[in-house]
Order: structure tokens, then C-alpha cells, then sequence
């Protein structure tokens, strides 16, 4: 099915894209209703304080541990990635220079569907703070009941990410993208997905 299934997946990613950019929060919240089965508007699309700490209730201490050492393990890596600016003075009245700047605002897509992949979170943040991006926001997937899953919740407090969004799939993306009255527009999108997310990236 390769070409007919690419096709198929362009057409309908161009069109949630198309509506998120022109309708904002209307499309967005029409689009988690169709393919989440969730009702959200304004003031409910973005994860509430008090749901972050009712999560930390809901996980092990093993999970806790774990996701502690994994944070401290990925900082240590890519640390050795950072890239520094320098200025250069060739001796004959020449500067060289580099200027490195981290990029204002990065979305972070966290697919949670079929498992809640925490470790995309911990690999995604990460690897932007250390760079030095001052705001990070994640979307995550609901759950049927309209929840996100608390091992994604809890993975977010530890990092320090506050801005969490109740989306998935490729109006997620477009939502990301263009900003809506609910969701900032970011300056970057990381992050896997399906098919649908990875079009809606390119696109």
C-alpha cells in the first residue's frame, strides 16, 4: 500500500493542519474529540497542578528511582554536546566569531497511545535544557477517560516541565506550530510519532 497509504496520510494531515492554523482551539478540540474520544476546551487542554501531584501518588518508587538515574545519565551525555561561541583574533585586526544561541521555545511530542513513552520525554527535554531553551512545553496524548497517564506526569515535574498539554497526533503538531489561544506557538517541535505526526512535522 506504500504510495496509496503516503497519500492518504498527506491528504488528511494537510487538512488537520489547514483547520488548526486558520480555526485555532475550535479545529484543535474538534480533532481530540474525533480521534481521542475527549472533550477538552481552554481550561481543561492543559494539565492542571494538582493533577501533576495526584500522579506522583500513582507511581512506584522503583519508577522514581529509575527515571532519576535515567535524567542524570542523559544530562552527563549530552553535555559533552554543548556548543560554546568563541571569538577569534587572527593578529591582523580580524575577529572571527561564532555566536551560539538556544532557541527561545520547544514543543516536545510525547506519544503515550499503546505505552507511555517516558523516555521520550527524558530524551527530548533534557538535550533542550541543557542547551539553554528557557521554555519547554510537551503534549501528550489523553487517555479514553481524558487523562494523561501519571508516568508521564511525574517524568515532567522531575524535569521541571510545567506546560503540559492533553494532545497527541497531528493537530498536536499543527497546534504547536501555529500557537492557538490555548497552546504556544514554539520555535521548534522534537519528538516521535506516527505517521501522521511525522507528516504533520514535515509539513
Amino acid at each position: 500500500r506504500g504510495d496509496a497509504a503516503d497519500t492518504e496520510v498527506r491528504s488528511a494531515v494537510e487538512r488537520i493542519v489547514a483547520a488548526v492554523r486558520e480555526k485555532g482551539d475550535e479545529a484543535l478540540f474538534g480533532f481530540s474529540r474525533e480521534f481521542d474520544g475527549v472533550e477538552l476546551t481552554a481550561g481543561t487542554v492543559r494539565v492542571a497542578p494538582g493533577e501533576f501531584e495526584a500522579a506522583q501518588k500513582q507511581v512506584s518508587e522503583e519508577f522514581l528511582t529509575a527515571i532519576t538515574l535515567a535524567r542524570v545519565n542523559i544530562r552527563k551525555f549530552h553535555e559533552y554536546q554543548r556548543r560554546t561561541s568563541y571569538l577569534h583574533d587572527d593578529g591582523d585586526g580580524v575577529r572571527l566569531s561564532k555566536r551560539v544561541l538556544p532557541l527561545e521555545r520547544v514543543g516536545v511530542c510525547c506519544p503515550a497511545k499503546s505505552a507511555p513513552l517516558f523516555s521520550s520525554m527524558l530524551m527530548n527535554v533534557i538535550p533542550a535544557q541543557v542547551a539553554g531553551v528557557e521554555r519547554i512545553c510537551a503534549v501528550v496524548p489523553p487517555r479514553a477517560d481524558g487523562t494523561v497517564d501519571p508516568h508521564m506526569l511525574v517524568t515532567a515535574k522531575l524535569l521541571g516541565v510545567d506546560e503540559v498539554f492533553r494532545l497527541g497526533g497531528a493537530h498536536a503538531v499543527a497546534a504547536l506550530a501555529y500557537g492557538t489561544a490555548s497552546v504556544p506557538r514554539v520555535d521548534k517541535i522534537v519528538g516521535p510519532g506516527n505517521a501522521y505526526v511525522a507528516a504533520a512535522k514535515r509539513r
